[in-house]
């Protein structure tokens, strides 16, 4: 292999590896960003859930879904 070629090599290994990190960063980035919309989606889940609880206690409905 001459010198030529082994430069070429080296360079393409650099510029992959530095490819690599900035795609390895930017699925962490996705990643975090994808994780924290589901905790929001889950905690609004949540907050679905107990207004809903509160409206059925409130209009008398809780009592009647128990005795069935």
């Amino acid at each position: 292999m001459s010198q030529t070629d082994s430069k070429a090599a080296k360079d393409m290994t650099e510029a992959m590896e530095e490819t690599m990190r900035r795609l390895q960063g930017r699925f962490q980035e996705v990643s975090e960003q994808l994780e924290s919309k589901i905790n929001e989606m889950g905690t609004r889940i949540d907050d679905l859930e107990k207004n809903v609880s509160d409206l059925m206690t409130q209009a008398g409905m809780e009592e009647q879904a128990i005795s069935k």
